[in-house]
């Protein structure tokens, strides 16, 4: 079942955080739920001053932050229809967030990184009139959630300035699995999105940062790392006391999980 949680109001004092599963690249193209409920966020969070994107197709050793003036958008897939190599999303970039960033974490800023499309593609649904300024944040597969927690609690500041910090990836993510269309959902995705909703609604730091260890499925539902890590990011940059709003929950093509959530907490 594919769900969008009816809209609450946010606080006024502060932006949340923000996590999203962005699909499959065609998702921007597809008549689907998810792509329905990216649609719908931005009007359901307001207009940021700025937007920190932190995407799962961007991995790096150490943490880095685009300072690009114009950022490219990269269409890292391939195989696609060619509607989507045509799309541009031409937000301007934030290079003195960056240098932010960069003092709030050490992040390097590297000059010449785009959006690529685990930024482009929600933030063009979202946001389609790319004129919100964004950066974007890389993840570490060589480094743990609990370090990907600390790196969002440094951004936490940030975020009563009005800035989004939007953690992309996908709450369950194996390829391998992917059954383009199929609409029955395979148990051990269910059972893993189930043990992440329970984790992330009672604020369960601990167990979040354990995740590899503590949910059988893990290794199911991410082979990989580097889609599940953007989102401690988004969990950390909540700060302290955090309360997790569910926003979207459902899945498309037989595995890919699209559940969403938006944290606040205290800076």
């Amino acid at each position: 079942m594919t769900t969008t949680q009816p809209a609450t109001a946010l606080p006024s004092s502060a932006f949340p955080s923000v996590f999203v599963s962005h699909g499959a690249p065609t998702l921007i193209i597809e008549d689907s739920p998810g792509r329905h409920f990216l649609a719908g966020l931005g009007t359901r969070l307001g207009r940021p001053s700025a937007v920190i994107a932190v995407s799962a197709h961007w991995t790096t050793q150490t943490p880095a932050i685009s300072g690009a003036t114009q950022p490219d958008t990269i269409h890292d897939f391939y195989g696609f229809p060619r509607a989507l190599y045509a799309m541009r999303y031409a937000a301007p970039g934030a290079p003195a967030l960056a240098d932010r960033v960069r003092a709030l974490t050490g992040a390097a800023v590297d000059p010449g990184q785009g959006l690529d499309h685990g930024a482009w593609v929600p933030l063009m649904l979202m946001y389609p009139e790319a004129d919100i300024p964004v950066a974007q944040l890389s993840v570490q597969p060589g480094a743990t959630a609990a370090d990907h927690i600390a790196l969002g609690r440094a951004l936490a500041p940030l975020r009563q300035d009005g800035v989004l910090i939007l953690g992309s990836g996908g709450a369950v993510h194996n390829l391998g699995d992917f059954r383009f269309g199929e609409r029955d959902v395979a148990g051990w995705a269910e059972d893993f999105a189930g043990w992440l909703d329970g984790v992330l609604t009672a604020g369960d730091e601990a167990s979040l940062a354990g995740w590899k260890t503590l949910c059988p499925q893990a290794k199911a539902a991410h082979p990989t790392d580097e889609h599940f890590l953007p989102l401690p990011v988004a969990f950390g940059a909540a700060g302290s006391a955090v309360r997790t709003e569910r926003l979207h929950t459902g899945f498309e093509h037989g595995s890919i999980g699209m559940q969403a959530y938006a944290f606040h907490g205290t800076v």
